[in-house]
């Protein structure tokens, strides 16, 4: 049994048992709701008491003698509620003692737990995450996972939300708690642990991804993390980033479908822009989908299959095919053909 338990992998663990490793963001509400929430949940508690105790006044004493009206219900409510219990009225009855057992005593316990509301907070939080953990690792699909929160996988992110995608449908994986608190912040999904092991990647969902974004620092990390993705998953698109322009084909042979060599890239547009900064400038605007102008994909309409792409209103750069890309100007897609995928040049939405 101690064996079984020492082999048991990150995402075959409880529920319970994630929280802190995997983090749901939550929705912030007002302090102030918050307590006026409570505020109303617990009067709403004494009234039910308070009508529990009227209903069933014939087996409550008072010790004036007199009948029981609402106002010392709700006054009873209120003293036994809060434990107080001045002994003034009394159930004398079975049927009262067992009103007061079954239905009063309960009320009382969370007439309490509601008072004490941080108490309240901090005993439920963890029942809450697991809860939320749950329902997320039964529903999360299509997602995309993204793993390093550095520089490079904060401004993937800013792009993919500046194309639409929902921060709930991102989930950051990375070691550095610091990062992680940011990414949480920012209302996004986030794993702690290494992303080369394959049961940290299974509890991000990247076996039931659309996309994978390997945004680590080193180059032999992005190669593992590539291998054990692409393992998980055959069909997510996975996306690398890395420093050495040498290392691009042990990314292509690991499974990656897009490599970025950061370095070069930067070293290019430096270059360029020592003679011709509005290139560059002009670069950095396709880059930023919120301004400007911006690359996109979009399929090919029934009316445009059959034409050539240099003909279209939009500015066309290439033509997505088979899942291979070809530039606009070879002979290859001098017609356009059912099934094909345009990169065009659209104006970003203000």
């Amino acid at each position: 049994m101690l064996g079984d338990r020492r082999s048991l992998g990150v995402s075959d663990r409880p529920d319970f048992a994630l929280v802190g490793l995997l983090r749901i963001p939550e929705i912030q509400t007002s302090p102030w709701i918050s307590l006026s929430r409570r505020v109303a949940f617990a009067i709403g508690l004494l009234f039910s008491a308070a009508l529990v105790v009227y209903f069933g006044r014939d087996g409550y004493h008072d010790n004036s003698g007199d009948e029981l009206s609402f106002l010392d219900a709700f006054y009873y409510a209120t003293v036994s509620l809060s434990t107080t219990g001045y002994g003034d009225i009394a159930p004398v009855t079975a049927h009262a003692r067992l009103a007061n057992i079954v239905i009063i005593t309960p009320l009382r316990v969370l007439f309490l737990i509601v008072l004490v509301g941080t108490t309240l907070g901090v005993l439920t939080e963890r029942s809450r995450q697991a809860f939320k953990i749950q329902r997320w690792r039964r529903s999360v699909r299509n997602h995309t996972v993204v793993v390093g929160y550095g520089t490079k996988g904060r401004t993937a992110i800013d792009a993919m939300i500046g194309d639409g995608v929902q921060p709930a449908d991102i989930v950051v994986v990375d070691t550095d708690v610091i990062a992680l608190e940011a990414a949480a912040n920012a209302g996004l999904v986030t794993v702690h642990g290494s992303a080369t092991q394959s049961d940290v990647l299974r509890l991000a969902g990247a076996q039931n991804a659309a996309a994978v974004v390997v945004a680590t620092n080193r180059d032999d990390t992005a190669v593992l993390v590539t291998l054990t993705a692409r393992e998980l998953n055959k069909a997510a698109k996975i996306a690398v980033a890395i420093r050495e322009a040498e290392n691009t084909h042990l990314l292509r042979q690991s499974g990656a479908d897009s490599v970025v060599v950061s370095s070069e890239t930067a070293g290019r547009l430096l270059g360029i822009s020592t003679t011709t900064p509005t290139v560059v400038e002009m670069m950095e605007d396709l880059l930023t989908p919120e301004q400007g102008f911006a690359v996109a994909e979009r399929e090919v309409e029934a009316s445009e299959i059959g034409g050539s792409p240099r003909h279209l209103s939009d500015i066309v750069l290439g033509v997505v095919r088979g899942g291979q890309l070809i530039r606009v100007g070879e002979p290859e897609v001098d017609a356009i053909e059912a099934g094909d995928k345009l990169l065009f040049i659209r104006r970003a939405a203000k």
